[in-house]
């Protein structure tokens, strides 16, 4: 038991060598010096208290998507839809933040809530939909995603504003903004969702591991049949577990509307704050601690590789070549695993 879990965490570790190392090797391939760049890239990251400031502002939404994307796994659900379901939460969390002057103590819990509810009302629908139709999840939720984008899209040009692009700024007491943060960070965008984050985190761990119905919607996610046998109800756990995931990323999105921007603007295409949470559930083997830490390397890896063309000349480009190797390596875990048990053979 021990060593099977010893290896289910060095396959993650191993992949993301590999896939730095893969890194370098295209950048020689390609003309360009791979310390150079691994170190610009490192100083994009954690050069400065501003750099440093502005890797934590981006992890902080990665924590969340990749929470509930790994969710969802975790109950054997595969939800597409958090890019929806995050812009539905900015959209919540906006609204809220300009509509209401409350006391901060009310106001921001209160747009906290709207948008994990609102994310969570986005993941009703394909959770309905699959649980009593059979309707599969990936399918409705990709096409949540445009929905997503264009409703939101539409009220804020139609409900929120007169024609604009862009919301009025929410409210101070409905701010995550924190101006100590941001004056010791040499003035990042960094703000206090990243405790926010990291809260839901423990709060993922402890319903899936410490509750009963916790262990329901595993139970679920695992063997549907055994599950339904056993007297659990399928249909709910499985719409109880979108909901859920449909929270997570309502909460990524608010992230965003109440921290680093403050405003909604209309977009032309999606933010991929969803669809990265994917490779980061991938990286964390849908752990909450392993999400975690995924969206770190994650916000390293984007934030850094904004200095990299400047420092080394290197594109930025490179670094989604490597994430994307980094995913293809944890994907193809299997090959990885039998490596590493034939040198266990063998040393015996």
């Amino acid at each position: 038991m021990t060593s099977s879990r010893f290896i289910h965490v060095l396959i993650p570790i191993i992949s993301v060598l590999l896939g730095l190392i893969s890194g370098a090797v295209i950048m020689l391939a390609f003309g360009y010096n791979p310390v150079a760049g691994y170190a610009s890239l490192w100083e994009g990251a954690f050069g400065d208290s501003y750099f440093f400031g502005e890797t934590i502002r981006m992890v902080t939404p990665y924590i969340l998507s990749g929470l509930a994307v790994a969710f969802a796994l975790r109950t054997g659900l595969l939800n597409i839809g958090v890019e929806g379901q995050v812009f539905v939460g900015w959209l919540a969390s906006v609204w809220i933040g300009t509509a209401f002057e409350l006391p901060m103590i009310f106001h921001l819990p209160l747009a906290l809530a709207a948008a994990a509810a609102a994310g969570a009302a986005w993941g009703f629908i394909p959770g309905i939909l699959k649980a009593k139709l059979g309707v599969h999840e990936v399918i409705v939720t990709i096409m949540m995603n445009y929905i997503a984008l264009y409703t939101t899209n539409a009220i804020v040009r139609h409900v929120l504003t007169e024609g604009e692009d862009q919301t009025e700024r929410i409210a101070e007491t409905a701010s995550l903004a924190s101006p100590w943060l941001s004056e010791v960070t040499l003035f990042s965008r960094m703000h206090y969702g990243i405790l926010v984050s990291l809260i839901m985190a423990l709060i993922m761990w402890f319903i899936l591991n410490k509750t009963a119905r916790g262990f329901e919607l595993r139970s679920v996610g695992y063997n549907p049949f055994a599950s339904s046998y056993a007297g659990m109800s399928v249909s709910r756990n499985i719409v109880l577990a979108m909901m859920i995931s449909g929270g997570f990323a309502g909460l990524a999105g608010a992230m965003e509307g109440l921290g680093t921007f403050g405003y909604l603007a209309t977009k032309t295409g999606f933010t991929n704050i969803g669809f990265e949470g994917i490779a980061v559930a991938l990286l964390g083997a849908n752990t909450a601690i392993g999400v975690v830490l995924a969206a770190f390397l994650f916000g390293i890896l984007k934030n850094g590789a904004l200095n990299m063309p400047t420092g080394a000349g290197v594109p930025t480009e490179l670094v989604e070549i490597v994430i994307a190797l980094i995913i293809f390596f944890v994907a193809s875990s299997y090959m990885i695993r039998w490596f590493i048990l034939r040198i266990k053979k063998e040393g015996k």
